[in-house]
């Protein structure tokens, strides 16, 4: 199976970047979410801002990639 990474606005509080990022590696949002702000508070938050939003643009909504689930069957 197949992981894939995306946006999920479900669960996620402005974008669902970090909501997806936690699915992705099968955490806690809210770790996330603190390391997000760790790393942005550490590096003088403009390269953490300009990354998320990076991200927010180049991350696939769950519902624009038509998969219900977030692993999929690679059937090659």
């Amino acid at each position: 199976m197949k992981k894939r990474l995306y946006k999920d606005k479900s669960t996620g509080v402005i974008a669902g970047v970090c909501s997806g990022i936690a699915q992705y590696f099968d955490t806690d949002v809210s770790i996330v979410r603190i390391l997000y702000a760790v790393i942005s508070v550490f590096s003088a938050a403009f390269p953490g801002i300009i990354v998320y939003i990076l991200l927010m643009i180049i991350m696939p909504e769950k519902s624009n990639i038509g998969f219900t689930d977030y692993k999929i069957n690679d059937d090659k």
